[in-house]
């Protein structure tokens, strides 16, 4: 049996699954919330007590741990996440290890998703892959030569604080940033912005009503209203897409990957925002390089965190 743990700022998941070289079979899974309001110790030991019992006793051979950085995958600690407050210097893998005496290994979501990919999904029979999470954030996983490449401290693919323009949505505290354009609260900020400069003519799109503050709009009800023809919700995900294509562009010349898989919104409103991104990447990118990656969207869906900690526990 081996045991994956996905740590978030809103749920933690444990999952129990059976591998090979080839598959993994999940046997059983399940979510709590995540309470900050408790010690980091407390909280892992309530993923302990749920691992055991959905384990139902086997011999557990192997652990894997999925949480966003920054962290120290080499010395397994938890590094003060942005979305785990009071989350500092933890040393999950020594408590893990301590207490199921086994292998126990930790990665950053990105690497961890881009791995599951890679094994299990999208990514499957790829040499060179790059992974975007395109979630709440943008960060990369990448495979190279056939290995996950995770840099001199661990921190290799965090494309999101590239500068794409020079200004625009915040990400990464950085605006115009690629995680600015290309993330859910990008996307959100966006449509806020727009929203705005239309109420002041007295017009305002689906997604937007007198009074609606910044955290009332979503990339969600923006892509619902760009789905029913709303031409303010059409372009921020146009604006959205002409960024993607820049970014892809730079990934595409850098690393030469064979395919990029872009998981979380991308694979929900893929049609919104692809023909702009294709044809950004036909204007920047080497034309042998662009002609060679293929973009998809992550195959694993809604099970992809699983799948994360499971591969991690197998690299």
């Amino acid at each position: 049996m081996i045991l994956g743990f996905d740590i978030g700022g809103t749920k933690c998941a444990v999952t129990a699954a059976k591998s090979s070289r080839e598959e993994i079979e999940i046997k059983a899974s399940e979510k709590i919330p995540t309470d900050l309001t408790v010690t980091p110790d407390e909280m892992i030991d309530r993923l302990i007590a749920l691992a055991d019992r959905i384990s139902g006793g086997e011999r557990v051979e192997a652990v894997g741990i999925s949480c966003g950085g920054p962290l120290d995958s080499e010395k397994g600690i938890i590094m003060s996440p942005p979305n785990l407050p009071g989350w500092d210097d933890v040393r999950i893998v020594k408590k893990l290890e301590d207490y199921y005496n086994v292998p126990v290994k930790l990665q950053n979501d990105a690497n961890a998703c881009a791995v599951a990919e890679w094994k299990f999904g999208a990514g499957k029979g790829c040499k060179n892959m790059v992974f975007l999470t395109f979630g709440t954030g943008l960060g990369a996983g990448l495979i190279i030569d056939g290995k996950l490449y995770a840099g001199t401290n661990g921190n290799a693919g965090e494309v999101g604080h590239i500068r794409l323009d020079k200004s625009g949505p915040v990400g990464y505290e950085k605006s115009g940033s690629f995680e600015g354009f290309c993330s859910g609260g990008g996307i959100a900020q966006s449509g806020y912005a727009l929203a705005l400069k239309k109420a002041e003519s007295g017009e305002y799109p689906l997604y937007f009503k007198p009074g609606m503050k910044k955290e009332d709009v979503t990339a969600k009800s923006i892509a619902d209203a760009a789905e029913q023809g709303d031409e303010t919700a059409l372009e921020v995900y146009k604006i959205c897409g002409e960024h993607l294509g820049r970014g892809l562009a730079v990934l595409i010349d850098l690393l030469n990957p064979e395919r990029i898989v872009i998981g979380s919104i991308f694979t929900r409103a893929k049609d919104l925002m692809w023909k702009y991104a294709s044809e950004e990447i036909r204007r920047e990118a080497l034309k042998g390089n662009a002609d060679c990656c293929e973009v998809v969207c992550a195959k694993l869906g809604e099970n992809l965190g699983n799948y994360a900690a499971i591969a991690t526990a197998m690299l």
